[in-house]
């Protein structure tokens, strides 16, 4: 009898145990042969289940095919064409490279490859049985692989007894083949699940693909996203707002084609966002990663679907620039359609509809980084708040100088010509026609429709803005109080504004402790109206506190929100035609003008073909 505590496993065991590592489900069989064919060069691709994989897998490709000893070679531990020394181990480029997969699948199951070079005469079948010493046979057959898995974990009842249901399984495998189809439309590719075809695609472009893996209506709410830098490349495309999904199972993210998961790429793709998705949703993406592999390790765990990048901070900005930059660029304006209920007939109701029309936008600055947005100012006279703006551009070459000069400074930066640049950014001309609805909204023709905007959101949007690049750039002149405001606050209050004070003074604030509690206000922002000084400070620390309560704890940023919101023109101040049309000016002059911070929408519109429909004109 052996006595001794520490024993070593037998090589059958110890492949079994190992086998959990890379094998955990009929889905990781899937995964790991799909990517031996890729590796292979096929160009052809047929996936075989039955029950979700427990009783069937087979993977059949037209790649390179192997000989003899290679195919026998191929199910020992560590046996692997892909890299010989450390050195490959460091720039990885290949899908399969740990010589683990089919030794691991071979240890819990039955197995069968038949596998022919095209320049053989007849191919070679290697069989084996949960580990067993391989049988090898010969038979014709045409160039490339197969191979069939049958019966996982026959032998390790305990790992099948904890498989879940055929659904389940199934919905793991058919997402392992999505992948696959997305990051490869140039390779054809068939999958049948128990005798029924799932999907059967041919050759295509990423277009193409697209359309045929989510149809058209989803398709449409997709937008190419393309960016690049020194060492680093991204491409793909990414879901309209309107596109978001209840859960993140549609994001996808390949970097060099191999399909990964990383919470920061992830994050910096949500947080790009901003408020644009409504809450509880998540945004569609498929994005590419093109990365030198010598500055990124795949060789973190044994399924290769995480990485560690060489300079994670800076591809999670360039990532999230890549999408703000695109969802900038892109019109994401919600429509708005008439639609007649239908048990009421006579009665017409507007609704929202998930169909963004692609009408000329207002243009944008191409470098807001250097530029600033102002706002209208607002002062009370007679009991009235009024607006008092400077035309926009006039405004904009006062305070920054020439808007050549600007432009020429921009193109030497990104290498665009001047000319180009001031073409990108002209702002075109607004209707003449402007009016405003109950104090509330801004209504104007545009080509193809009517856009209505919401002006306190607009303004709203323009401040936050505005606030954030004072945050980063100088602060700007406080307006000086003639009469300086003294205000009693709680303790916690004081203390908030003592916190806070740093802040405040950068977005415009002069403010001073003035005892127990009490501070006073000797200069307010350009934005602040005249006589509204120690309500807009209280508004803003309510606000604050508010938020934080639910959770948001960029300081900076919420207090952005919080003094765009107390400090925008609200529903109900008259507006006159000049101030509304800087207004719409402003707006489109912001990085995101169709939501304001909070995600409130900020423009509407309504088509002229939706309107020539319930006339009975179409």
């Amino acid at each position: 009898m052996n006595n001794r505590r520490v024993q070593i496993l037998s090589e059958h065991l110890a492949n079994q145990i190992a086998a959990g590592e890379v094998i955990q489900r009929p889905e990781s069989v899937v995964k790991e042969l799909l990517e031996n064919s890729l590796d292979a060069d096929a160009k052809n691709l047929l996936v075989i289940i039955k029950e979700g994989g427990k009783k069937l897998i087979q993977i059949v490709d037209d790649g390179i095919g192997m000989d003899e000893q290679d195919a026998v070679a191929s199910f020992l531990r560590h046996a692997t064409s892909k890299i010989s020394s450390i050195n490959d181990l460091e720039g990885i480029q290949t899908y399969g490279f740990r010589g683990e997969a089919l030794a691991s699948v071979a240890a819990v199951a039955h197995v069968t490859m038949k596998t022919r070079r095209r320049e053989d005469d007849a191919a070679v079948v290697v069989q084996i049985d949960g580990g067993s010493k391989p049988q090898v046979s010969r038979e014709g057959r045409e160039p490339g692989s197969s191979i069939t898995v049958q019966n996982l974990f026959f032998n390790v009842p305990a790992r099948r007894k904890f498989l879940k249901s055929v659904n389940t399984e199934f919905r793991h495998i058919y997402d392992v083949v999505q992948r696959v189809a997305l990051s490869h439309p140039e390779v054809a590719l068939k999958f049948i699940s128990d005798d029924e075809t799932i999907l059967d695609l041919k050759s295509a472009t990423l277009e193409e693909r697209l359309l045929d893996v989510f149809g058209q209506r989803q398709t449409e709410q997709m937008v190419w996203l393309e960016e690049q830098s020194a060492y680093v490349s991204i491409s793909g495309y990414i879901g309209k707002p309107v596109f978001g999904q209840k859960s993140r199972a549609n994001q996808f993210l390949f970097l060099n084609k191999r399909y990964i998961t990383n919470r920061n790429i992830s994050h910096a793709v949500f947080t790009a966002y901003e408020n644009l998705l409504i809450k509880g949703t998540f945004p569609f993406f498929l994005l590419f990663l093109e990365i030198d592999p010598h500055r990124v390790d795949v060789n973190v765990h044994p399924s290769k679907m995480e990485a560690k990048f060489e300079d994670e901070q800076n591809i999670y900005r360039f990532v999230s620039h890549a999408v703000r930059r695109t969802l900038a660029g892109n019109d994401l304006v919600p429509a708005m359609s008439a639609s007649q209920p239908e048990n009421e007939p006579g009665e017409i109701g507007l609704q929202f509809t998930r169909r963004q029309h692609s009408w000329p936008m207002p243009r944008q600055f191409v470098d807001r980084t250097t530029g600033e947005i102002f706002a209208p100012n607002r002062e009370t006279a007679n009991g009235q708040s009024r607006l008092h703006f400077q035309g926009g551009a006039a405004l904009v070459e006062n305070l920054l100088g020439p808007i050549e000069k600007r432009f020429e400074d921009a193109a030497t930066r990104t290498g665009e010509s001047a000319e180009s640049l001031a073409e990108r950014s002209r702002m075109p001309e607004l209707s003449p026609i402007i009016w405003q609805l109950h104090n509330k909204y801004i209504l104007t023709p545009i080509e193809n429709g009517l856009m209505i905007v919401d002006q306190h959101v607009a303004h709203e949007r323009i401040l936050y803005e505005r606030a954030r690049k004072r945050f980063d750039h100088e602060a700007p002149p406080s307006q000086q109080l003639l009469f300086p405001q003294t205000i009693e606050l709680n303790a916690a209050d004081f203390s908030l504004t003592s916190e806070l004070l740093p802040h405040l003074e950068r977005l415009g604030f002069s403010i001073k402790p003035f005892g127990k509690n009490t501070v006073v206000v000797e200069g307010i922002p350009p934005d602040v109206p005249l006589g509204t000084e120690t309500k807009i400070i209280e508004d803003i620390l309510s606000l604050y506190k508010e938020y934080l309560q639910h959770g948001m704890m960029d300081k900076r940023d919420t207090l952005a929100k919080s003094f765009s919101c107390r400090s925008a023109i609200k529903a109900g101040d008259p507006l006159g035609e000049q101030e509304m049309k800087t207004l719409l000016e402003q707006l489109f002059q912001t990085s995101m003008p169709y939501v304001c911070p909070h995600g409130r929408p900020v423009v509407l519109k309504i088509s002229i073909d939706e309107l020539d429909r319930r006339f009975g004109r179409t």
